[in-house]
C-alpha cells in the first residue's frame, strides 16, 4: 500500500530544505572517498556509527544490480557504483537524488535515478536487484510493512536486504526536550508524527524543516521483514553521537536478511 501523497509531499519538502541547508545526511562523499572504494578501501554506514560489517555484503560488487532504498544524498550510493555495482537510486527527495547525480558527473561514475515513494517500487519488475541497501529512513512513513514486501518482491531469489532504522523507544521522548537535556516520557508508542502533534505544531514543522515521524513497533520493523519471507543473518546496534538517550541505550538498528534462494 503506498504512502499517503500529504505525508510524501510534507516529507519531499522537508528533505529538499534539509539539503539546502547540508544536514548531516544530505551531504555528499568527497573525491578522495569515492577514489579509496575505487582501490577496494571502502566503509558504509546504515546507521551514524558503526560501519556495516563488510562479510554481509557480496565479495565482489562488479556487475551487483543494487537498489539504494530512500537512500538519496550522494553518500552511500556513489561509493557502491566505484566498487562496482549497476547502483539505481530511489528517494522521495529531488534534492538528495540530485547530489547523487552531482556526485556521479563529478566523479565519472554511472548511476540510475527514482524518485518515489519507499513503500511503492512499481516502477521495477519483479526479481531485479541482488542487493538492496536500506539505510535509516522508513520512520518518515506510517507503515513500514509494505516497504519489505516490496523489497522482498523486486530482489532476486538469494538477494540481500541490509536496513538500518531506529529505535521505537527514542519516540518515547520529545526531541528538542532530549536536546536541551529533558528526559521525561511525552509521546505513547505507537508515534504517529500526523497524529500525536498539535495542529499549529503541524503548521510550522515544513517551515522549520522538521519531517513528519513515525515509530514502528519492533514486531513490523524486524519480524515484519520475516513475514515479507526474508531470513535474518545479521543484526548490530547503535548510537547516536552527543545525543543524551544514546548515553543510556542504543537508538539504531542495523540488519541483514536474505530472500531465500528457493523463493
Amino acid at each position: 500500500m503506498a504512502t499517503d501523497l500529504k505525508i510524501l509531499d510534507h516529507n519531499k519538502k522537508v528533505w529538499d530544505k534539509l539539503s539546502e541547508k547540508g544536514y548531516i545526511w544530505t551531504v555528499p562523499v568527497d573525491s578522495q572517498t569515492v577514489e579509496k572504494a575505487g582501490n577496494g578501501e571502502w566503509t558504509i554506514f546504515a546507521t551514524p556509527t558503526i560501519p556495516i560489517p563488510k562479510n554481509w555484503f557480496p565479495e565482489s560488487f562488479k556487475g551487483i544490480k543494487l537498489l539504494g532504498l530512500a537512500s538519496g544524498g550522494g553518500q552511500q550510493c556513489p561509493v557502491f557504483a566505484a566498487l562496482g555495482a549497476d547502483v539505481t537510486v530511489f528517494d522521495n527527495s529531488p534534492a538528495q537524488l540530485d547530489a547523487d547525480r552531482m556526485v556521479a558527473e563529478r566523479e565519472n561514475l554511472s548511476m540510475s535515478y527514482a524518485e518515489g515513494d519507499m513503500a511503492d517500487l512499481s516502477v521495477f519488475a519483479d526479481n531485479t536487484f541482488d542487493l538492496i541497501f536500506h539505510p535509516v529512513s522508513n520512520s518518515f512513513i506510517p507503515d513500514v510493512n509494505p516497504v519489505w514486501r516490496e523489497a522482498f518482491r523486486v530482489l532476486k531469489p538469494g538477494g540481500i536486504l541490509i536496513s538500518g532504522f531506529t529505535n521505537p523507544l527514542t519516540y518515547l521522548f520529545d526531541e528538542n526536550e532530549l536536546r536541551q537535556g529533558i528526559m521525561q516520557v511525552k509521546h505513547k508508542l505507537p508515534f504517529y508524527g500526523d497524529q500525536h502533534l498539535k495542529e499549529e505544531e503541524l503548521n510550522n514543522l515544513s517551515e522549520k524543516a522538521f519531517a513528519l515521524e513515525y515509530s514502528h513497533t519492533l514486531e513490523d520493523q524486524i519480524g515484519g521483514q520475516m513475514k515479507a519471507g526474508f531470513v535474518l543473518t545479521g543484526m548490530f546496534e547503535d548510537k547516536e553521537p552527543d545525543d543524551l538517550l544514546s548515553e543510556y541505550t542504543s537508538v539504531y538498528i542495523a540488519t541483514r536478511a536474505l530472500k531465500p534462494a528457493s523463493a
